[in-house]
């Protein structure tokens, strides 16, 4: 009990009691929805189950807003947060316990100060939110199967990996992964400024109105783009929202990386390299991309 307060995770009768518990067709069910899945050798199944026991086991999930979280919508939210941490292990997501889930977007209150020191409350419609050593914040219906290249668990979930050894920007722990700090800092930030530029250069031949109107997030159902826009920005190699800071081309990259991994590696091979020498994972291999 004292171990859950603190973060640290459940005890292992705990977990073994949610292991036992999981329904095997609704276990079965919720692989099949989640296409990103496929290719997993059983062996990795299985760790990915003990994962998501633990997982369920360890935190505390609640429903805003009269939502009530099922064991359905938990599984969904703990097999893509599990995901990253396959061969991480869970120990990664110690020191926090508390998912909060949406039924829609919702509103986060932002305080900033300006250069001439007055400070400012901004109202932000919000999606998905992870707390430093706090808990994450997800909206139900973005948390579900079916949301193209974008998976918002994921996303939230690299921010909480980032911020595990400190604060979030772009680069977390990589004791034990072979890859120089300076090394992965140094790629990330050269596949960043690409990005962005071909973000500047994509947005500089948009007609004026459509520019107006690419200020919106771009999440499915939130509001979605233009249709004209859309058709622009789907060319990217990564959501524009990747181009924000180290931090988001990170969690957006991640995410690509687990649902879209040949785009990704097409596009910038060393990233990838180094994302998959992270997560000890290569999706692309697994989605069976013998060939490009």
């Amino acid at each position: 009990m004292f171990s859950w307060f603190w973060g640290r995770g459940a005890s292992r009768r705990a977990v073994a009691k949610v292991a036992a518990a999981i329904d095997e067709t609704l276990w079965q069910q919720h692989i099949a929805a989640l296409p990103f899945l496929r290719g997993l050798t059983n062996q990795e199944l299985a760790t990915l189950r003990q994962h998501c026991a633990w997982f369920l086991a360890s935190k505390s999930f609640h429903g805003a807003h009269g939502l009530q979280v099922d064991d359905g919508m938990a599984l969904t939210i703990a097999l893509q947060a599990c995901l990253p941490i396959l061969h991480l292990g869970t120990a990664w997501y110690e020191g926090w316990s508390g998912i909060v889930v949406y039924p829609e977007v919702f509103i986060t209150h932002e305080r900033m100060q300006d250069e001439a020191g007055l400070v400012h409350q901004n109202d932000e419609p919000t999606l998905g939110l992870a707390i430093d050593g706090g808990p994450v914040l997800l909206s139900w219906p973005q948390s579900q199967p079916g949301q193209g290249a974008m998976n918002l668990v994921i996303h939230e979930f690299a921010h909480k990996l980032d911020m595990a050894h400190g604060e979030a920007d772009g680069m977390p722990h990589l004791g034990g992964t072979g890859i120089a700090p300076e090394r992965w800092r140094g790629t990330l930030e050269q596949a960043w400024r690409r990005l962005a530029r071909a973000i500047e250069l994509l947005e500089s031949a948009m007609p004026d109105e459509a520019l107006a109107e690419a200020d919106a997030p771009s999440w499915p159902g939130y509001p979605p783009y233009p249709p004209q826009v859309q058709a622009l920005y789907d060319g990217l190699p990564l959501d524009p929202y990747a181009a924000s800071d180290e931090a988001e081309f990170f969690a957006v990259s991640s995410e690509t990386f687990f649902v879209d991994p040949l785009r990704l590696r097409q596009w910038q091979p060393q990233w990838y390299a180094l994302l998959a020498a992270f997560y000890r994972q290569d999706p692309a291999a697994r989605l069976g991309s013998g060939s490009e």
